[in-house]
Order: C-alpha cells, then sequence, then structure tokens
C-alpha cells in the first residue's frame, strides 16, 4: 500500500472527523426582541425555542434575549442584517423606514377592526407576499404575531381627537403613525421602545399610543394618568431570519423551523389576547390609568378625525396593496 495512498485515507477520515464533530455540535439561533421577560412575545418564543429544538433532535439551540439585552429596537434591524443576531421579531413598523413602505398598511387605522380581519391578510397570500419583499433587504420573514389593537393616553383626558392638539406622543418609527398623530393635531415624537417610560416619567412627552399588555408591562400606566381605548391601530410583528444565515440551513433543519414557527404562532396569539385582557383589568383594579371606554359618537369622531390618513398614505404604501386589502376584507365571511 502506498504512502500516498495511506495519506489520502488519513485524510478522508480525518476530514469525516472534523464533519462528524460539526454535526454533533448544534446549530446556535440567536434569537433577541425588546419585550419584557414576562410579556407574551416572551412566552411565544419560549414555545418556539422548545418545539425548534424539539423538531431538530437537538441539531438547533434557540439563545432567547428579551428586554433589548442585546440590541434596542433602533439598533436590531441592523445588528440582523450585519449577521450580529440571527432572529428577530420587530414591530411591523420599522420595515418601512427600511424602505419596505408595504408593512405601513398594517399602520392605517381602523383598517383592520378585529385579529379575524387581520387574519385574512397575514395568514393568506398577501401576507406572504409582503413578507417576501423582506430578501431585498437580506431578511426571511418566518411570520406574523400579533399583540393587539392600541389605546391612547396622556396626562389630560383624551375624550375626543381635539384633546389631542399640542401634545407631544411617541410614536415608532412610521410615516404612517406620524401623519396619524399629525392628523389629530398632536406632535409625533419617535423614541426607541426602551425609552418611553422614561420619556413620560420625565415629561419629555405627554403620551404616547400602545396595547394594553405594553402599557402594563412597561410600567406606562403608572405615568399616564388617562387613557383611552380607541383600538384605532393594529400592532403586530415579524418573525425574521438573516437571509444568508437561512440558506445555508439544511433543507430539513429550515423545515424543521418553519413547523415550530406555525405551531408557536397560535399560542402566541392566544397569549397576546389573554395579555391585553388581563393587563387592562390589573390597570383598571390599580387606579392609576383612567381608561376611557368611548360611546359610538365619540368613536366615530375618532374614525372621522382619522380616516383620511389612509387616502394620504396610500401612494406611499401601494394603492394597488390598499385596494387588495380592501377587497379582501369586503369579502363575505369578512
Amino acid at each position: 500500500m502506498s504512502r500516498a495512498f495511506l495519506f489520502l485515507i488519513a485524510a478522508t477520515l480525518g476530514s469525516a472527523s472534523c464533519i462528524a464533530e460539526t454535526r454533533s455540535a448544534p446549530i446556535v439561533i440567536k434569537f433577541s426582541h425588546v419585550a419584557a421577560p414576562q410579556a407574551h412575545k416572551s412566552k411565544g418564543a419560549e414555545r418556539f425555542k422548545a418545539l425548534a429544538e424539539k423538531y431538530t433532535n437537538g441539531r438547533v439551540r434557540i439563545e432567547l434575549f428579551p428586554n433589548s439585552q442585546l440590541y434596542k429596537d433602533k439598533e436590531e434591524l441592523e445588528a440582523l442584517q450585519l449577521g450580529a443576531v440571527e432572529m428577530l421579531a420587530p414591530s411591523l413598523s420599522k420595515f418601512g423606514p427600511l424602505g419596505i413602505k408595504a408593512f405601513e398598511v398594517f399602520d392605517i387605522p381602523y383598517l383592520f377592526r378585529n385579529t379575524a380581519e387581520l387574519a385574512r391578510i397575514t395568514e393568506g397570500p398577501i401576507g406572504a407576499e409582503i413578507l417576501q419583499k423582506l430578501e431585498a433587504k437580506g431578511i426571511v420573514g418566518l411570520g406574523y404575531w400579533n399583540n393587539g389593537f392600541k389605546s391612547l393616553s396622556a396626562n389630560t383626558p383624551l375624550r375626543q381627537p381635539d384633546d389631542l392638539l399640542g401634545l407631544k406622543v411617541r410614536i415608532q418609527s412610521s410615516r404612517v403613525i406620524e401623519e396619524q398623530m399629525t392628523a389629530l393635531g398632536a406632535l409625533p415624537q419617535v423614541l426607541a421602545f426602551s425609552e418611553t417610560y422614561q420619556a413620560l416619567s420625565s415629561g419629555v412627552v405627554d403620551g404616547t399610543e400602545n396595547p394594553h399588555s405594553n402599557f402594563y408591562n412597561q410600567k406606562m400606566f403608572e405615568v399616564q394618568r388617562h387613557a383611552t381605548i380607541t383600538n384605532h391601530g393594529f400592532l403586530g410583528y415579524a418573525l425574521i431570519i438573516n437571509r444568508d444565515f437561512w440558506n445555508g440551513l439544511p433543507l430539513d433543519i429550515r423545515e424543521a423551523i418553519g413547523r415550530a414557527v406555525r405551531e408557536a404562532t397560535p399560542f402566541a396569539n392566544a397569549e397576546a389576547e389573554k395579555e391585553n385582557n388581563d393587563a387592562l383589568a390589573a390597570m383598571i383594579k390599580s387606579g392609576k390609568t383612567d381608561f376611557h371606554e368611548p360611546s359610538a359618537e365619540e368613536l366615530e369622531a375618532w374614525e372621522a378625525a382619522l380616516f383620511p390618513v389612509r387616502a394620504r398614505m396610500a401612494d406611499r404604501i401601494g394603492a394597488d396593496l390598499l385596494r387588495r386589502i380592501e377587497a379582501e376584507l369586503a369579502r363575505p365571511g369578512s
């Protein structure tokens, strides 16, 4: 047996050993998000982690980093695009500033009346088309998670749209939400989610908008005396992963992760609904914030004030996309 042949065998065995060692080490996916550890997003992430690790037979390990431990909400998308973190669950509003304006359709006030209407889009072909637009930015969209519908808060009563006139209101970065606040006569202030409590507490801003779970988990209700349950807009998230990292995964791993996302989503959405209901009840019980539920007439006034935002933002978002969504929501069974 020649020395060359022995060298070839040794090299082959060495390569096989390296491959075996590589395969034995789990693939690590760092999953970062801004929600508090007790929040429904964190619970959904924990469920996803358990399912992903189960369906990959331990070949994947999900490391969770809640509450902006790794990156603040202004930093996380860039971190994902650079490959510093593999997975995020950012607000849908984050993708407009990234150049994917179609996502801002979810910010249109009073476009969706309930989560059933929302699901007709997020779980259908239109939602899938919107997610696919992320790939041009080095991102793969895996699915949508709900948070809930938003209320408005301030330290003065908000019974009608004019009550917001001149108030500085914290918003996340979204041209649609900025236009919404301008339509109400407010002064929109873009701030990171993690900075909102301090800004409210110190008077840097006068009010904000959020689902009840966010008000409660971030203790915003402790520094806001009034809130109105307008349900004017939806707050949701997209589960996303770095495109190059995703494409480099074996097909069976991708399929297992996709399955884990699909199965974790109903759980996460149910937790969101429960948490919002529980949070509202807890905040009312605390007596720190007076929550006002608008009458039918008051609600009509809010809708009338905000309806023009739809037309003003149509060209930015895509008039055809908006028409398709309106048509889908108008179909029988919606």
